[in-house]
Protein backbone atom coordinates (compact mmCIF):
# COMPACT_ATOMS: atom_id res chain seq x y z
CA UNK A 1 0.00 0.00 0.00
CA UNK A 2 2.81 2.41 0.84
CA UNK A 3 4.48 1.63 -2.49
CA UNK A 4 1.24 2.45 -4.33
CA UNK A 5 0.94 5.68 -2.34
CA UNK A 6 4.49 6.68 -3.22
CA UNK A 7 3.82 6.02 -6.90
CA UNK A 8 0.89 8.44 -6.74
CA UNK A 9 2.83 10.98 -4.62
CA UNK A 10 0.39 10.61 -1.72
CA UNK A 11 2.16 11.83 1.40
CA UNK A 12 0.05 10.89 4.45
CA UNK A 13 -0.81 7.35 5.51
CA UNK A 14 -3.80 7.58 7.88
CA UNK A 15 -3.63 4.29 9.78
CA UNK A 16 -6.94 3.21 11.33
CA UNK A 17 -5.73 0.89 14.10
CA UNK A 18 -8.79 0.26 16.28
CA UNK A 19 -12.40 -0.66 15.58
CA UNK A 20 -15.39 -2.49 17.03
CA UNK A 21 -14.24 -5.69 15.34
CA UNK A 22 -10.61 -5.64 16.45
CA UNK A 23 -7.87 -3.73 18.26
CA UNK A 24 -4.71 -3.92 16.16
CA UNK A 25 -1.98 -2.06 18.08
CA UNK A 26 0.10 -3.43 20.96
CA UNK A 27 -0.25 -1.31 24.11
CA UNK A 28 2.15 -2.42 26.84
CA UNK A 29 0.10 -1.16 29.79
CA UNK A 30 -3.06 -2.93 28.59
CA UNK A 31 -2.09 -6.28 27.01
CA UNK A 32 -5.69 -7.54 26.89
CA UNK A 33 -6.41 -4.99 24.14
CA UNK A 34 -4.68 -7.33 21.71
CA UNK A 35 -4.92 -10.62 23.64
CA UNK A 36 -8.72 -10.33 23.83
CA UNK A 37 -9.68 -7.29 21.72
CA UNK A 38 -7.47 -8.42 18.84
CA UNK A 39 -9.43 -11.65 18.31
CA UNK A 40 -12.93 -12.48 17.12
CA UNK A 41 -14.62 -15.87 16.81
CA UNK A 42 -15.88 -15.47 13.25
CA UNK A 43 -16.34 -12.90 10.49
CA UNK A 44 -19.37 -11.75 8.54
CA UNK A 45 -18.92 -12.40 4.81
CA UNK A 46 -20.79 -11.23 1.72
CA UNK A 47 -22.27 -7.80 2.42
CA UNK A 48 -23.69 -5.55 5.14
CA UNK A 49 -27.01 -7.41 5.29
CA UNK A 50 -25.47 -10.88 5.19
CA UNK A 51 -26.32 -13.42 7.88
CA UNK A 52 -23.45 -15.66 6.71
CA UNK A 53 -20.28 -16.03 8.78
CA UNK A 54 -17.08 -17.88 7.93
CA UNK A 55 -16.84 -19.60 11.34
CA UNK A 56 -13.08 -19.04 11.48
CA UNK A 57 -11.29 -17.28 14.35
CA UNK A 58 -9.61 -14.08 13.16
CA UNK A 59 -6.78 -12.41 15.04
CA UNK A 60 -3.68 -10.29 14.67
CA UNK A 61 -2.08 -7.01 15.63
CA UNK A 62 0.97 -4.86 14.99
CA UNK A 63 3.78 -5.01 17.52
CA UNK A 64 5.64 -1.80 18.29
CA UNK A 65 8.57 -3.15 16.31
CA UNK A 66 6.25 -3.71 13.34
CA UNK A 67 5.06 -0.12 13.62
CA UNK A 68 8.59 1.28 13.77
CA UNK A 69 9.51 -0.70 10.67
CA UNK A 70 6.45 0.59 8.79
CA UNK A 71 7.06 4.19 9.86
CA UNK A 72 10.69 3.91 8.73
CA UNK A 73 9.64 2.46 5.36
CA UNK A 74 7.02 5.16 4.88
CA UNK A 75 9.46 7.92 5.81
CA UNK A 76 11.86 6.78 3.09
CA UNK A 77 9.04 7.53 0.61
CA UNK A 78 8.27 10.91 2.27
CA UNK A 79 5.02 9.57 3.72
CA UNK A 80 3.89 10.70 7.17
CA UNK A 81 2.02 8.08 9.23
CA UNK A 82 -0.96 9.41 11.22
CA UNK A 83 -2.42 6.91 13.73
CA UNK A 84 -6.14 6.73 14.50
CA UNK A 85 -7.36 5.47 17.88
CA UNK A 86 -11.17 5.50 17.90
CA UNK A 87 -13.03 7.22 20.75
CA UNK A 88 -15.65 7.31 22.17
CA UNK A 89 -17.47 5.05 19.69
CA UNK A 90 -16.31 2.09 17.58
CA UNK A 91 -14.84 0.84 20.85
CA UNK A 92 -16.37 -2.62 21.30
CA UNK A 93 -13.04 -4.47 20.99
CA UNK A 94 -11.52 -2.38 23.79
CA UNK A 95 -14.62 -2.86 25.96
CA UNK A 96 -14.50 -6.61 25.32
CA UNK A 97 -10.93 -6.54 26.66
CA UNK A 98 -11.73 -4.31 29.66
CA UNK A 99 -15.49 -4.19 30.39
CA UNK A 100 -15.06 -1.32 32.87
CA UNK A 101 -14.40 0.95 29.90
CA UNK A 102 -18.03 0.66 28.81
CA UNK A 103 -21.18 2.31 30.11
CA UNK A 104 -22.76 -0.89 31.45
CA UNK A 105 -19.45 -2.30 32.83
CA UNK A 106 -20.73 -5.71 31.65
CA UNK A 107 -18.68 -8.21 29.58
CA UNK A 108 -19.21 -8.23 25.82
CA UNK A 109 -17.58 -10.13 22.98
CA UNK A 110 -15.66 -8.68 20.06
CA UNK A 111 -18.34 -8.29 17.34
CA UNK A 112 -18.23 -10.68 14.40
CA UNK A 113 -20.43 -8.53 12.15
CA UNK A 114 -19.39 -5.21 10.62
CA UNK A 115 -21.05 -1.82 10.93
CA UNK A 116 -21.71 0.53 13.85
CA UNK A 117 -22.10 -1.13 17.24
CA UNK A 118 -23.98 -0.19 20.39
CA UNK A 119 -21.32 -0.10 23.13
CA UNK A 120 -19.36 3.11 23.70
CA UNK A 121 -16.85 4.37 26.24
CA UNK A 122 -18.09 5.84 29.52
CA UNK A 123 -16.48 9.26 29.06
CA UNK A 124 -17.71 10.43 32.49
CA UNK A 125 -15.55 7.85 34.32
CA UNK A 126 -12.12 9.21 35.34
CA UNK A 127 -10.69 5.69 35.09
CA UNK A 128 -11.73 5.53 31.42
CA UNK A 129 -10.16 8.92 30.72
CA UNK A 130 -6.98 7.69 32.43
CA UNK A 131 -7.00 4.62 30.18
CA UNK A 132 -7.32 6.75 27.03
CA UNK A 133 -4.52 9.04 28.16
CA UNK A 134 -2.31 6.01 28.86
CA UNK A 135 -3.01 4.64 25.38
CA UNK A 136 -2.34 8.03 23.76
CA UNK A 137 0.92 8.32 25.68
CA UNK A 138 2.18 5.08 24.12
CA UNK A 139 0.88 6.13 20.70
CA UNK A 140 2.68 9.48 20.98
CA UNK A 141 5.93 7.78 21.96
CA UNK A 142 5.65 5.44 18.98
CA UNK A 143 4.48 7.77 16.20
CA UNK A 144 6.51 10.89 15.34
CA UNK A 145 3.49 12.44 13.56
CA UNK A 146 2.44 15.86 14.82
CA UNK A 147 -1.20 14.78 14.32
CA UNK A 148 -3.16 12.09 16.19
CA UNK A 149 -6.58 11.07 14.86
CA UNK A 150 -9.20 10.20 17.48
CA UNK A 151 -12.02 9.06 15.17
CA UNK A 152 -15.17 10.31 16.87
CA UNK A 153 -17.53 9.11 14.16
CA UNK A 154 -20.84 7.25 14.37
CA UNK A 155 -21.31 7.38 18.15
CA UNK A 156 -24.61 5.86 19.23
CA UNK A 157 -25.93 7.81 22.20
CA UNK A 158 -28.48 5.33 23.63
CA UNK A 159 -26.26 4.08 26.43
CA UNK A 160 -25.41 7.60 27.53
CA UNK A 161 -29.07 8.63 27.43
CA UNK A 162 -30.23 5.59 29.39
CA UNK A 163 -27.58 5.74 32.13
CA UNK A 164 -28.55 7.66 35.27
CA UNK A 165 -24.97 8.40 36.29
CA UNK A 166 -24.11 9.85 32.89
CA UNK A 167 -27.32 11.88 32.82
CA UNK A 168 -26.47 13.30 36.24
CA UNK A 169 -22.97 14.15 35.02
CA UNK A 170 -24.41 15.96 31.98
CA UNK A 171 -26.76 17.94 34.21
CA UNK A 172 -23.99 18.83 36.64
CA UNK A 173 -21.72 20.03 33.82
CA UNK A 174 -24.53 21.83 31.95
CA UNK A 175 -24.28 19.61 28.88
CA UNK A 176 -27.79 19.65 27.38
CA UNK A 177 -27.24 16.98 24.72
CA UNK A 178 -25.15 13.84 24.22
CA UNK A 179 -23.45 15.63 21.32
CA UNK A 180 -22.35 18.27 23.84
CA UNK A 181 -20.99 15.52 26.08
CA UNK A 182 -19.01 14.17 23.14
CA UNK A 183 -17.65 17.63 22.28
CA UNK A 184 -16.65 18.26 25.91
CA UNK A 185 -14.87 14.90 26.00
CA UNK A 186 -13.23 15.53 22.61
CA UNK A 187 -12.01 18.96 23.71
CA UNK A 188 -10.47 17.46 26.84
CA UNK A 189 -8.59 14.98 24.65
CA UNK A 190 -7.51 17.84 22.37
CA UNK A 191 -6.16 19.77 25.35
CA UNK A 192 -4.29 16.69 26.54
CA UNK A 193 -2.71 16.16 23.12
CA UNK A 194 -1.77 19.83 22.82
CA UNK A 195 0.19 19.56 26.06
CA UNK A 196 2.15 16.78 24.32
CA UNK A 197 2.73 19.05 21.27
CA UNK A 198 0.31 17.02 19.18
CA UNK A 199 -2.69 18.20 17.18
CA UNK A 200 -6.02 16.35 17.24
CA UNK A 201 -7.86 15.26 14.12
CA UNK A 202 -11.30 13.65 13.89
CA UNK A 203 -14.12 12.80 11.52
CA UNK A 204 -16.66 15.59 11.00
CA UNK A 205 -19.17 13.91 13.34
CA UNK A 206 -17.19 15.56 16.16
CA UNK A 207 -18.66 18.94 15.26
CA UNK A 208 -22.03 17.67 16.50
CA UNK A 209 -23.78 17.36 13.14
CA UNK A 210 -26.69 14.90 12.91
CA UNK A 211 -25.28 12.80 10.08
CA UNK A 212 -26.93 9.44 10.69
CA UNK A 213 -30.38 7.93 11.00
CA UNK A 214 -29.55 6.68 14.48
CA UNK A 215 -28.86 10.18 15.84
CA UNK A 216 -31.22 12.33 13.77
CA UNK A 217 -33.49 12.84 16.79
CA UNK A 218 -30.68 13.72 19.19
CA UNK A 219 -30.77 17.16 20.77
CA UNK A 220 -28.70 19.73 18.85
CA UNK A 221 -25.22 20.63 19.99
CA UNK A 222 -24.61 23.94 21.76
CA UNK A 223 -20.86 23.75 22.50
CA UNK A 224 -17.90 24.44 20.22
CA UNK A 225 -15.09 22.16 19.17
CA UNK A 226 -11.49 23.04 20.11
CA UNK A 227 -10.18 25.56 17.57
CA UNK A 228 -6.98 23.64 16.73
CA UNK A 229 -8.90 20.55 15.57
CA UNK A 230 -8.40 19.22 12.04
CA UNK A 231 -11.82 18.13 10.80
CA UNK A 232 -11.92 15.23 8.35
CA UNK A 233 -15.10 15.61 6.36
CA UNK A 234 -16.60 12.33 5.14
CA UNK A 235 -20.38 12.56 5.34
CA UNK A 236 -23.08 15.22 5.12
CA UNK A 237 -23.78 18.23 2.95
CA UNK A 238 -20.81 20.07 1.46
CA UNK A 239 -22.07 23.20 3.20
CA UNK A 240 -20.68 21.55 6.35
CA UNK A 241 -17.17 22.01 4.91
CA UNK A 242 -17.87 25.69 4.33
CA UNK A 243 -19.24 25.99 7.85
CA UNK A 244 -16.13 24.36 9.34
CA UNK A 245 -13.60 26.54 7.52
CA UNK A 246 -15.60 29.70 8.21
CA UNK A 247 -15.27 28.85 11.91
CA UNK A 248 -11.51 28.58 11.54
CA UNK A 249 -11.02 24.81 11.31
CA UNK A 250 -8.60 23.15 8.93
CA UNK A 251 -10.30 20.45 6.86
CA UNK A 252 -9.29 17.28 5.05
CA UNK A 253 -12.03 16.65 2.49
CA UNK A 254 -12.75 12.91 2.30
CA UNK A 255 -16.29 13.19 0.94
CA UNK A 256 -17.20 9.53 0.61
CA UNK A 257 -19.12 9.69 -2.68
CA UNK A 258 -15.85 10.63 -4.43
CA UNK A 259 -13.05 9.22 -2.29
CA UNK A 260 -13.85 5.79 -0.82
CA UNK A 261 -11.60 3.30 -2.57
CA UNK A 262 -13.61 0.32 -1.29
CA UNK A 263 -16.66 1.49 -3.27
CA UNK A 264 -17.07 -0.28 -6.61
CA UNK A 265 -16.51 1.32 -10.01
CA UNK A 266 -20.24 1.75 -10.54
CA UNK A 267 -20.34 4.02 -7.50
CA UNK A 268 -17.07 5.85 -8.15
CA UNK A 269 -15.70 5.47 -11.68
CA UNK A 270 -12.08 6.53 -12.09
CA UNK A 271 -12.97 9.83 -13.78
CA UNK A 272 -15.29 10.78 -10.93
CA UNK A 273 -12.52 10.19 -8.40
CA UNK A 274 -9.90 12.07 -10.42
CA UNK A 275 -12.23 14.99 -11.07
CA UNK A 276 -12.92 15.52 -7.37
CA UNK A 277 -11.80 18.94 -6.15
CA UNK A 278 -11.43 19.01 -2.35
CA UNK A 279 -12.14 22.75 -2.43
CA UNK A 280 -15.96 22.94 -2.66
CA UNK A 281 -17.45 24.99 -5.49
CA UNK A 282 -18.27 28.49 -4.35
CA UNK A 283 -15.95 28.46 -1.34
CA UNK A 284 -14.62 31.96 -0.71
CA UNK A 285 -10.98 32.20 -1.84
CA UNK A 286 -9.95 33.42 1.60
CA UNK A 287 -10.78 29.95 2.97
CA UNK A 288 -9.02 27.88 0.31
CA UNK A 289 -5.90 27.43 2.41
CA UNK A 290 -8.04 25.88 5.16
CA UNK A 291 -8.53 22.82 2.92
CA UNK A 292 -5.41 20.79 3.66
CA UNK A 293 -6.14 18.23 0.97
CA UNK A 294 -8.21 15.12 0.45
CA UNK A 295 -8.23 11.59 1.80
CA UNK A 296 -9.02 8.43 -0.11
CA UNK A 297 -10.12 5.73 2.29
CA UNK A 298 -9.69 1.99 1.83
CA UNK A 299 -11.98 0.36 4.40
CA UNK A 300 -11.23 -3.29 4.88
CA UNK A 301 -14.52 -5.04 5.69
CA UNK A 302 -15.01 -6.59 2.26
CA UNK A 303 -11.41 -6.72 1.04
CA UNK A 304 -10.07 -9.84 2.81
CA UNK A 305 -6.92 -10.19 0.72
CA UNK A 306 -4.10 -8.00 -0.59
CA UNK A 307 -5.22 -8.85 -4.13
CA UNK A 308 -8.70 -7.51 -3.33
CA UNK A 309 -7.18 -4.27 -2.07
CA UNK A 310 -5.30 -3.71 -5.32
Amino acid sequence: LLDEMALLKMNVFHWHLTEDQGWRLAIEKYPALTAIGGKRDSTQIGNWESKVYDGKPHEGYYTKEDVREIISYATESHIKVVPEIEMPGHSSAAIAAYPWLGVTKQPIKVPTSFGVKYDVFDVTDPKVIGFLQDVLNEVIQLFPSDVVHIGGDEVKYEQWLQNEKIQAYMKEHKLPSPADLQIAFTNDISNYLEKKQKRMMGWNDIMGAQLHAFNKDAAPVTGSLASSTIVQFWKGELDMVKDAVSKGYDVVNSYHVFTYLDYDYNSIPLKKAYDFDPIPAGLDVKYHDKILGLGCQMWGEWIPTIESMY
